[in-house]
């Protein structure tokens, strides 16, 4: 027979017969009981954990439900907002209406002095009664209809007014303009306004739009308003039943529109214990207000009291044309009635099996300790029990680790995963094993993640992929590794996927690249102020080294490599003596080649930084390379890089002024780089400095290259 390594403990224990009990058993037994204990209390908290984090996953699910309905009810009063301005505005932009208004205008006002002036206004007001009809701005004239001297109550309707504010026609039954609104009207002049919800003269919830009219052929700035279309008119049978969410099964489910009036917060629409809209007004002060928080956090989501004093779910939506907010919400009691429900028998089972196998172990220990066969079954049994808290170890390991885990196989479902990966999908262990890859990451990520599965599979080797997404508002970058698993005789190919967050790493990196560019352009400045006559030489070789590598498609490390080569050129400079560089006299073959051997110092003294392409290369092989040869000293070939930079060097010298001469125009400088391009000068890098030059806005970017030193 096979013997496994956790049963031979249990077999010698069995051969070493019984073991006396010994007068000092009680303080192991204290300590065993002291340990049952600390067990069950960490059992305990664990329970109260699970569950608290239970009911935090149903409030998320609310969260989103009634977001959803929010919105829904959000865009339909959006939307029923900007059909009122495109009636008014739609009269406003009306052609014949601009035209009498201009004329009247240009009358002074006098009607009289407008030829068919009658006829015209007849026409203007048939024009607005059609489009009141059309808008829902007409109502029946309240009042006693009896023949007396009684004043009967008009309650909508659309009027014209001039630049004075009056009434060049109406409907009938127009109300008259209240002068806040004329005079929000003219304060605002060249924009449309809303006379915001109130009660109207009919004592319901009404409301006014206005629209300025323009001169013909103006600019349609505030200056050029002649008028305003006005109309205003009882919005309830209109705009409250577009709260009410078609196919909701919530008992206590309401949107109500609020609006912040000074310290206190005005409930605009109908609210569900039988209250009438703008009949209600509460302190924004009061504690856990459900509307104070809506105007607070539009976009939130809260448990709060209503004005009735109900615990509900809360979430609110804020309008950008009107200072209103939609508050949507359900009581506590009906929405998580389940979740309590269900949370509190689990919490029951769990304390009840808790206290259960406490008490067995308890009972199974006190028995183990009065029999000797007993006590041998028992050390067993906790062996076994070593075991599979062993077990239970690996899997609390791989549950707090950092990384993302999970085994995915070959038909894209979920084997295995850990808490890391299930908690940031924001679903529990069971929902995501046997899931497929796209039910938890969605239908893309789903397919680029199986494509790398199955890429694993098919090589059999290990494959890194990096992929960068939004999380928690900030972009992050994650490296996934996937790791094929071979097959067995019970399973299929499968493959292991751990996902690291690199983000710190990759922004690391970055604080490096951006330090190190900073100490190349502090080097370079130094270089510069000892050379008047080359200083931001470095600089210009720089743009034009990157900006010859870019005409010539290279890669991006390979434009960063010339640009910094460029840059750090000139360092070795710092060893040169300053009257040297000055000097207004012609220059030495000593002289000059003591100053050219300032490129080779700067490669040496660069030797030991790590630069991400070949700086140091580059700037060696500048000095070595005479300019016709093809290859090295040492029988390489000369980098494309050593290429770009000596181009760029030569054209920058070339027109740059020195103490001893005159710089040369870029023309001149570039003809002399044609004239070589036969011999020793690359002809793809010289080709793509013309190009540069000539079809890219280089000589407008090269325009300050030939400008003299400014005077110390």
């Amino acid at each position: 027979a096979i013997r496994r390594p956790w049963q031979a403990p249990v077999a010698d224990l069995a051969r070493a017969g019984p073991a006396p009990l010994r007068a000092g058993s009680a303080r192991p037994v204290a300590l065993a009981a002291a340990a049952l204990a600390l067990v069950a209390a960490l059992g305990v908290a664990l329970v109260f954990v699970f569950v608290a984090n239970e009911r935090e996953r149903d409030l998320r699910g609310w969260q989103a439900r009634m977001g959803i309905v929010a919105d829904s009810r959000f865009a339909a009063v959006s939307d029923w907002i900007d059909r009122q301005f495109a009636q008014v505005r739609g009269l406003a932009e009306n052609a014949s209406l601009q035209l009498y208004l201009t004329r009247l205008t240009a009358a002074g006002g006098d009607a009289s002095r407008i030829a068919g002036e009658p006829a015209e206004r007849s026409y203007l007001r048939n024009l607005l009664a059609a489009a009141a009809d059309r808008g829902g701005f007409s109502a029946p004239i309240r009042g006693p209809e009896i023949d007396a001297n009684v004043e009967r109550t008009g309650v909508a309707g659309i009027t014209l007014i001039d630049s004075h504010g009056e009434v060049v026609a109406a409907t009938p039954g127009m109300p008259p303009i209240e002068r806040a609104f004329e005079d929000v009207i003219f304060a605002n002049r060249g924009k449309r306004v809303v006379y915001d919800l109130h009660l109207g003269v009919g004592g319901e919830a009404t409301m006014g739009f206005a629209a300025p009219v323009f001169a013909i052929q103006s600019d349609s700035g505030p200056s050029d308003q002649i008028g305003a279309v006005v109309a205003i008119k009882e919005v309830g049978a209109e705009l409250f039943p577009l709260l009410v969410q078609p196919g909701a099964t919530e008992a206590s489910a309401e949107a109500a529109l609020v609006r912040a009036a000074g310290e206190a917060i005005e409930y605009l629409s109908p609210l569900a214990d039988g209250t009438p809209p703008l009949r209600r007004t509460l302190a924004r002060s009061t504690p856990g207000l459900a509307a104070a928080f809506a105007l607070a956090s539009p976009g939130g989501f809260a448990i709060e009291r209503d004005y009735s004093s109900t615990e509900v779910l809360v979430v609110a939506r804020r309008f950008a044309t009107v200072p209103w907010t939609l508050m949507y919400k359900i009581d506590a009691d009906e929405a998580l009635a389940e979740t309590d429900s269900r949370l509190a028998r689990l919490l029951g089972t769990f304390l009840l099996t808790i206290a259960t196998v406490a008490a067995a172990l308890v009972a199974a220990w006190r028995h183990g300790t009065s029999r000797r066969a007993s006590e041998t079954a028992l050390r067993a049994r906790q062996l076994a029990r070593r075991y599979a808290e062993q077990h239970e170890f690996l899997r609390l390991v791989t549950d707090s680790q950092p990384s993302a885990m999970a085994i995915i196989g070959d038909d894209g479902r979920y084997l295995w995963a850990n808490r890391r990966l299930w908690e940031d999908a924001g679903l529990s262990r069971d929902e995501v094993i046997g899931k497929a890859l796209s039910t938890v990451l969605g239908p893309l990520p789903a397919k680029e993640t199986m494509h790398s599965v199955r890429e694993s599979v098919a090589s059999g080797a290990s494959c890194v992929k990096t992929h960068s997404e939004e999380r928690g508002g900030k972009l992050r970058t994650y490296q996934s590794q996937y790791i094929p698993l071979p097959a067995t005789a019970e399973m299929p190919p499968r493959v292991l996927i751990a996902s690291e967050d690199v983000t710190p790493t990759v922004e690391e990196r970055a604080k490096r690249e951006r330090i190190m560019a900073q100490l190349v352009t502090t080097l370079v400045n130094v270089i510069d102020c000892r050379d008047p006559y080359s200083a931001n030489h470095s600089a210009w070789v720089a743009k034009v080294a990157r900006a010859i590598a870019e005409e010539m498609e290279l890669d991006a490390e390979e434009a960063d490599c010339v640009e910094v080569a460029g840059r750090l050129m000139n360092l070795g400079k710092i060893l040169v003596p300053e009257a040297l560089l000055t000097k207004a006299t012609p220059l030495t073959d000593e002289e000059i080649g003591l100053i050219r051997g300032g490129i080779g110092t700067s490669a040496d003294l660069l030797e030991g930084v790590e630069f991400t392409g070949p700086v140091v290369e580059t700037l060696r092989q500048l000095h070595e390379h005479a300019g016709d040869e093809n290859t090295t000293p040492d029988g390489g070939d000369v980098l494309v890089t050593t290429r770009i930079v000596a181009a760029a060097n030569t054209c920058v010298a070339l027109a740059s002024p020195r103490a001893y001469r005159a710089g040369l125009s870029i023309d001149e400088a570039l003809d002399s780089l044609l004239s070589k391009m036969g011999s020793g000068a690359d002809r793809r890098v010289v080709l793509a400095l013309a190009n540069y030059l000539d079809n890219h806005g280089g000589r407008a970017e090269l325009a300050g290259l030939g400008d003299e030193p400014a005077k110390a």
